[in-house]
């Protein structure tokens, strides 16, 4: 988990003949040779990234004889400490048909894959750790297994493109892709203009790939998700510069094509456009009016109240809301919207507005300004710029700036950052009027990084850590997770902390969802308290549903968890102001649990679509411009089955969202980016 035009394949590429395509050009072949041995055909490295910062190599070899080829390859990264190796091998005939693929290690921190691929006459046989299937072999397939290694993805096109190109091909262990042209780039690199051919791949992961490829048919560039759903990229070497270009055409082409298919989801895009008939939860706090009536006209509400009361325009498209609730559209607080896909899974749930708390600045300023520009499909994008340690203060000021100048609403302190730092950090960030959130940086407490001006805190455990008495610096998990689990709420140590929080007027988005999902387990499955998970993507699923029995482990992190609700509750009645936030967990679901669980802590219901709606707002500065339904304001709202202050879980029966001016249908919403409705 995170803390912290239309276009045709160039034409040079579907004329290349199959060996081409295969293997290097003679004279680069002739290079090669001269650095290893006869048999090699084909080597290369590639530097892998995680969110642009260089975390490891992976190298690969390709050797072949008269009849078949062979490929070894090397993939290796450290992320925040922790290796990830992951080593494949694929053999196949000379037109790229497999033969057999194997690949073992790691693909996170926390996944690990051993998977293996026989092809016999007829069949496929394909093993899981120890366990051995079989299964019939289609007249065209591929092997390989998810984003990594880089390499099986350049083999995979290649395969591709050399067999007719198909609108779908199998894979095996599992699944399905499909393979999109996109166009043509010329990157600039070390002085030099290079045409590269772009594509997208769907089906490895959730969501779509960004490659490119050079006129010799090697993979130059992969832009992509981890396992843990984080931004990831190989760079072939010679390219490293490039990066942040790569980064920012594959946002800005996410989005374009997603406004496609955006033009195909029912709903209504009139210039006005009538509700009537529903029960309307305005936001801000007044009871609800039955059979009211809100006219938009351009994206904007123009009249809003009891439906004798609103004149309706003639010209006005007139839509029967009866029998359903409207609500203003929700707000995400702790967002990472690392793939374009995000974007209709966020409108899906409800959500039209979410704050991104740390991304890749080519990435999301490029879609953010096409979902502002009518040129992408997702919710109104506010973000934080991430500041980090391990350089100077001086370095955070210089982002500080950076972010302002690019239109970010915040700094986002993370877990690196020295107390000086933040307190540089924050003085800069307040000099330009943004505010500053964040994480509690390692070594310090929430005293010290508020006093030194930060306003915002993620996640509820940092809060946790100043409700009990002090612990020595070199406390074990143990004893931290234990001092935890036994705060009392009635102790000087918590209504210290309660009162600074509240003296300071210190905003917190809780991630509570987040940290119930650590707590499933066999016997408390995912689904028993989180229905989304059983309607993701298959390309999520397993990640998400992957639990093991109940432990030692198990019993104390619920303990924990029920103390963590027990806070929020404790903050709500003391006056610190909460916001709805998931950060990574099950996507648009997610807030939708958050926001039960507030109820579960003491909001009332009006409360705690509050913190999803009004409060947020606020927080954020543009509670005239949004959060309410109100005359004047954008039309940014939802259209609910059931009434959430009857039962708050009605918040996840959204059939419809308005935002930007368009109404969507969220099943078809949903079912653009795989889920089930």
């Amino acid at each position: 988990m995170t803390h912290f035009a239309d276009f045709r394949l160039a034409p040079r590429l579907l004329l290349l003949t199959a060996a081409l395509l295969v293997f290097p050009a003679a004279s680069q072949q002739s290079e090669q040779a001269t650095q290893a041995n006869s048999a090699i055909a084909e080597q290369g490295k590639f530097t892998l990234h995680k969110f642009e910062q260089p975390i490891g190599e992976e190298t690969y070899q390709i050797t072949r004889d008269a009849n078949s080829f062979s490929v070894k390859m090397d993939f290796k990264f450290t992320d925040r400490g922790t290796a990830v190796p992951l080593s494949a091998t694929f053999r196949g005939t000379q037109d790229l048909t497999p033969e057999a693929f194997e690949i073992k290690g790691s693909t996170s921190r926390q996944s690990v894959i051993d998977e293996a691929v026989e092809v016999q006459p007829g069949q496929v046989r394909i093993r899981n750790h120890e366990k051995w299937t079989e299964s019939v072999a289609p007249q065209q397939f591929f092997t390989i297994a998810g984003y990594a290694p880089a390499t099986m993805q350049m083999l995979l096109v290649r395969y591709w493109a050399t067999h007719g190109s198909p609108a779908q091909l199998a894979t095996f262990p599992s699944g399905k892709v499909k393979i999109e042209p996109r166009g043509t780039d010329t990157i600039q690199t070390n002085g030099k203009d290079e045409k590269l051919d772009r594509y997208t791949i769907e089906g490895l992961i959730w969501g779509r790939e960004t490659l490119w490829f050079d006129n010799r048919r090697n993979l130059v560039a992969a832009v992509t998700t981890d396992a843990e759903f984080d931004h990831f990229e190989a760079i072939r070497d010679g390219f490293e510069s490039a990066l942040p270009v790569f980064v920012r055409i594959s946002g800005a082409d996410g989005m374009a094509a997603l406004a496609d298919i955006s033009k195909g989801i029912s709903g209504s895009r009139a210039e006005t456009l009538a509700l009537v008939g529903a029960t309307l939860i305005d936001g801000t706090g007044q009871p609800a009016v039955t059979d009211a009536a809100i006219v938009i006209k351009h994206g904007r509400i123009v009249a809003v109240g009891p439906r004798t009361q609103v004149n309706i325009p003639k010209d006005a498209t007139l839509i029967d809301e009866r029998g359903k609730t409207i609500l203003p559209g929700l707000w995400d607080m702790h967002a990472h919207f690392e793939q374009v896909e995000w974007g209709p899974i966020y409108l899906a749930a409800g959500v039209t507005t979410v704050r991104d708390v740390g991304n890749e600045f080519e990435f999301i300023t490029a879609v953010r300004d096409a979902i502002a520009n009518g040129r992408g499909l997702g919710p109104r994008l506010l973000m934080a710029g991430v500041v980090d340690g391990s350089s100077t203060f001086a370095l955070g000021v210089q982002w500080v700036d950076r972010y302002h100048d690019a239109g970010f609403q915040q700094i986002k302190i993370y877990s690196s950052v020295k107390l000086e730092e933040v307190k540089a950090v924050a003085d800069e960030a307040h000099r330009f009027g943004m505010t500053v959130t964040g994480h509690v940086p390692e070594g310090l407490n929430a005293y010290q990084v508020i006093d030194a001006g930060q306003d915002q805190i993620n996640h509820i455990d940092y809060i946790a850590e100043i409700m009990h008495a002090p612990l020595p610096a070199d406390a074990s998990r143990a004893d931290r997770s234990k001092a935890i689990e036994n705060i009392d709420l009635n102790s000087a140590d918590a209504r210290k902390a309660l009162s600074f929080l509240k003296a300071h007027r210190t905003v917190v988005d809780p991630t509570i969802a987040l940290f119930e999902l650590i707590t499933a387990t066999t016997a408390r499955p995912p689904a028993s308290f989180e229905p989304g998970v059983t309607k993701v993507a298959p390309e999520l699923a397993e990640q998400l549903t992957d639990v093991g029995p109940p432990s030692e482990r198990s019993a104390r992190m619920q303990k924990i968890f029920e103390k963590l609700v027990a806070i929020i509750g404790a903050l709500h009645r003391a006056g610190v102001t909460v916001v709805a936030g998931t950060d990574q967990a099950v996507p648009g679901y997610s807030l939708h649990r958050e926001i039960e669980l507030y109820a579960q802590a003491g909001f009332t219901p009006m409360e705690a679509i509050q913190a999803a709606t009004l409060v947020p707002a606020r927080v954020m500065g543009i509670d005239k411009e949004v959060g309410t339904i109100e005359k004047g304001k954008r039309a940014d709202l939802i259209v609910l089955n059931g009434n959430p202050l009857d039962d708050i879980h009605n918040t996840r029966n959204v059939e419809y969202v308005i935002t930007n001016g368009v109404m969507y249908n969220c099943a078809e919403l949903w079912q653009s980016v795989g889920f089930k409705p």
